[in-house]
């Protein structure tokens, strides 16, 4: 094949954060195929569980609003240029503002949320009340990504608003402080999947097989049976349902307790979650 170039050694690296040679190293045992060259990286991790996450470089910050009267909960994404403005006052007031328009009248992309009317002026746009902080902030303001939920939900903005995460549960009343403790959780240990029936068949059987590669790397199994491989296997399956499963994570305020376990003795369900992070690809 032709050479790896350096623009596919940087892509790898900002979705790997690993290093430049390692990078190029994988890409060139891939044969240039991205995809695979993860997966190899993944199978010489060694059984840690690297994350890995496009990123693009963003300022801005998420706002999230919940309406537990309503039963409707939003989050948005909102870009702006520079790190001073994410971080004033009126952008500020925009994104929780985006968020209650997001959580009352739901949006899906940008273009449907910036034609709405605003929930607090029917008369105006969306699109108008962003201009309206232009205004002010003069830099080019955008919402990047939003999700509504609809029923009982909590939520938590990190203090610097460059991350959050929203819950959504069933069940019986919900204690605000438990599920905001939960969006922390969220926000602090990134899960992939809300439940384990939530993560594809494909994503299983992939994981399955790295866990096996990843057996079949150490010579201290060489001679160990089938069945003992399988079962080697299934348990690094279970390590990573703990990691990347918010149901199955044990909690971080008590390790001694999955978050599932912890909404159950609470009398809750989980159903969904949302988490945003400023500069992560949707």
């Amino acid at each position: 094949m032709s050479e790896i170039s350096a623009a596919a050694v940087k892509a790898l690296r900002d979705r790997t954060n690993m290093p430049m040679m390692e990078c190029k190293a994988a890409l060139i045992e891939a044969g240039g195929d991205m995809e695979k060259a993860i997966r190899h990286m993944r199978e010489k991790a060694g059984g840690k569980d690297v994350k890995f996450a496009a990123r693009e470089t963003a300022e801005g910050r998420v706002g999230a609003y919940s309406d537990d009267g309503a039963k409707l909960g939003g989050i948005i994404e909102l870009r702006c240029e520079t790190a001073p403005s994410a971080k004033s006052e009126p952008f500020t007031a925009l994104a929780n503002d985006l968020a209650k328009q997001v959580a009352l009248k739901g949006a899906t992309t940008p273009d449907e949320l910036l034609a709405q009317p605003f929930v607090s002026d029917p008369s105006r746009t969306v699109k108008d009340r962003i201009q309206d902080t232009f205004v002010l902030v003069r830099e080019n303001m955008r919402p990047a990504r939003m999700k509504q939920f609809k029923g009982v939900t909590g939520s938590y903005v990190h203090h610097d608003g460059t991350s959050g995460a929203m819950v959504l549960v069933e069940g019986g009343k919900a204690e605000p402080q438990l599920l905001r403790e939960v969006c922390m959780h969220i926000t602090a240990t990134r899960p992939s999947y809300a439940r384990r029936e939530d993560v594809p068949a494909d994503v299983i059987q992939r994981e399955r097989d790295i866990a096996k590669a990843q057996i079949a790397a150490d010579p201290k199994n060489a001679n160990k049976p089938a069945n003992i491989v399988e079962k080697i296997a299934e348990g690094k399956l279970k390590t990573w349902f703990a990691e990347n499963v918010l149901a199955e994570q044990p909690f971080v305020k008590d390790e001694t307790k999955t978050v599932g376990a912890l909404l159950q003795s609470a009398g809750l369900k989980l159903v969904s979650f949302a988490r945003y992070k400023v500069g992560e690809l949707s």
